[in-house]
């Protein structure tokens, strides 16, 4: 029986995962209020009879997060508190046979292709003409903008090309269209994202364009920064760092996630690329766009990695001092063509190597943040706070990087709008900072 107190029609969309999901969600929302549905999105509390859980399945602790939120809803359905459930996204993409099987609660199961058919499912029509107009439900001065879906690369622990398939690249003209909408709605900063940047427009135009994307976007009137996820580091096309360097709303920050720094490592990971190619394009970067903040991520615990094999990638993290770095553990994931090794690295090891690398990286941001007191930085206020405000400067992603904080509660300040900060103190991974007049 039906619970009291629910809203017939009303749909309650809940994202797990990256940032390619939630762009995911906004255009699914998008479409459903198109289509006369009340919509909440990751509601602490919803009164919703409806629910879309959009999956993550990229790592073990990911798809553990996806099947305990399908399972919590499962339960609220037997409760009579949901009418509908529904699943999509990556995880979905991945396992629904089995996962149909297991959890018979879940009405119904979608990859992330079939936007469509959920919407079908729910008696809604799939407007084409909503393509590259879309909600947001990051803060509102800042939006995540999909250049391409899949992945033409064969690292031999992703399982992204089983769930997302292969490249495919948006033209230009469809981001130009997307960045414009965005920006009348108040969006200054666009982060560009896709499994990797450097390969847009080889599918389409039969060359790589990412330069020329820049180039357009940043003609876009509203849009001060733009901001590069996720570019690979084999092959990286130089000609980019061009547009980094000489255009102003291009920020100065590369997000190159390079895994590891140990030749063995990198050639059973299928990375192609090796450790002495990693350094010339690390110097490469950082000579053709200086001051450029480098943010990466490291993969410890692989299949066979030995003390020798971290110890040297503990070294690589010393000398070569990124700005920002994250660190993953291993997973086993099935059907990648790293599943058939086995998988000999110790849990806690893992765990251990994971945090020693990033207290070696805690050093180096301590020492990167002590020489940025005293300068003067253009920031963009991202909320309020009690003590003050907090923001980020061009070298800091939103939700990833660190953080300005300006301890000043009189000031009268907006989210988005951007202001010139003195650096005052810094500690390990944030800075504080007084407004300049």
């Amino acid at each position: 029986m039906r619970s009291k107190g629910h809203q017939q029609n009303k749909v309650h969309v809940i994202t797990l995962g990256c940032s390619k999901n939630t762009v995911d969600s906004e255009n699914l929302i998008t479409q459903l209020r198109h289509n006369q549905y009340d919509v909440d999105h990751d509601a602490s509390a919803s009164d919703a009879n409806i629910v879309i859980i959009n999956t993550c399945g990229f790592i073990e602790n990911a798809k553990k997060e996806s099947i305990d939120t399908i399972l919590q809803y499962a339960e609220a359905k037997n409760e009579g508190k949901v009418d509908r459930l529904l699943v999509t996204g990556c995880l979905s993409q991945r396992y629904k046979n089995e996962l149909q099987q297991e959890i018979p609660e879940v009405d119904a199961w979608f990859g992330t292709m079939d936007m469509p058919a959920l919407l079908a499912s729910l008696k809604a029509d799939y407007k084409k003409e909503l393509i590259g107009e879309r909600m947001i439900t990051t803060p509102a001065h800042f939006a995540y903008l999909k250049i391409s879906e899949g992945c033409n690369r064969t690292c031999s622990f992703c399982a992204i090309p089983l769930m997302r398939g292969k490249h495919v690249s948006r033209t230009i003209e469809s981001l130009v269209h997307e960045a414009t909408f965005l920006a009348d709605r108040g969006v200054k900063e666009l982060i560009l994202i896709a499994q990797e940047l450097t390969y847009y427009g080889l599918d389409i135009y039969k060359k790589r364009k990412l330069p020329e994307l820049l180039n357009a976007l940043s003609e876009v009137n509203g849009i001060e920064w733009i901001r590069l996820h996720y570019a690979y580091p084999s092959k990286f096309p130089v000609e980019i760092l061009d547009s980094i360097a000489q255009n102003p709303v291009v920020c100065k920050y590369l997000d190159m996630p390079l895994q590891h720094a140990s030749d063995r490592m990198l050639a059973m990971m299928k990375r192609q690329i090796t450790k002495q190619e990693t350094i010339d394009l690390v110097n490469t970067i950082r000579a053709k766009v200086p001051g450029i903040t480098l943010r990466t991520t490291m993969l410890v615990g692989f299949p066979g990695e030995s003390e020798a094999d971290f110890e040297e990638l503990c070294q690589f993290i010393r000398e070569y001092k990124f700005d920002r770095l994250g660190v993953f553990t291993y997973s086993h994931e099935e059907d990648t063509s790293a599943y058939k090794l086995e998988d000999d690295i110790p849990e806690s090891v893992k765990v251990a190597r994971q945090n020693k690398l990033m207290e070696i990286q805690r050093e180096i941001s301590l020492e990167h943040n002590l020489k940025m007191v005293g300068r003067e930085i253009r920031v963009i206020i991202d909320r309020k706070e009690k003590s003050g405000y907090s923001g980020r400067s061009e070298a800091d992603s939103p939700e990833v990087d660190q953080e300005i904080h300006i301890l000043n509660k009189k000031l009268k300040l907006t989210a988005g709008q951007f202001v010139s900060v003195r650096i005052t103190e810094a500690d390990d991974y944030d800075l504080i900072g007084d407004i300049i007049d």
